[in-house]
C-alpha cells in the first residue's frame, strides 16, 4: 500500500509563544490537529466524514520529538503522512520545517474508531475500506 501526504503551512501567533518567546511545547499538538483537519478536508478522510457514518476517533497515543526552536510570526510547514494499517485505527506521521527548511519537530499520532456510543470498533467500516481502495490501492 502507498501512503498519502499533505502539507499545511501554519503562520506562528503570538498567542503561540511563551514568556521566553518561543513556541510553547503544547501548540505543537494543535499543529498536528490542524494538519490532520486539513488532511481531512483534501482527501474527505476528516472528522465530520467519520461522524457521519456513526464513528469517532478518539486520540490513544501521541509522541512529540522537538529539535529546534520556533518563534513568533515564523511561518511552519507542517508535513502530515498517513501510515496504512489494517487495523481500525487513524495513523499519522508529522514533520514541521521551518522557513529555512529546518526540521523543527516530528511526531505520530494514533486514532482508534469507535462507534458514537464510544464501543471500540475491530474492524475497518465499509467507508473507510472504500477510502483506502481509492487512494492507497488505486494505481
Amino acid at each position: 500500500m502507498k501512503t498519502i501526504s499533505a502539507t499545511k503551512h501554519i503562520e506562528v501567533c503570538f498567542s503561540d509563544v511563551d514568556s521566553l518567546q518561543i513556541v510553547w511545547h503544547g501548540k505543537y499538538v494543535k499543529y498536528f490537529e490542524d494538519a490532520r483537519e486539513y488532511f481531512g478536508k483534501k482527501y474527505n478522510f476528516g472528522y465530520m466524514t467519520f461522524y457521519e457514518h456513526k464513528c469517532m476517533l478518539p486520540l490513544v497515543d501521541l509522541e512529540v520529538s522537538y529539535k529546534k526552536m520556533v518563534a513568533y510570526d515564523e511561518i511552519l510547514r507542517v508535513e502530515i503522512t498517513y501510515v496504512p494499517t489494517e487495523s481500525a485505527k487513524v495513523i499519522f506521521t508529522y514533520e514541521i520545517f521551518n522557513q529555512s527548511d529546518e526540521l523543527v519537530c516530528t511526531g505520530k499520532t494514533v486514532q482508534v474508531m469507535t462507534s458514537v456510543d464510544k464501543k471500540l470498533m475491530l474492524t475497518n467500516p465499509d467507508f473507510v475500506k472504500d477510502w483506502k481502495q481509492k487512494w492507497l490501492e488505486a494505481n
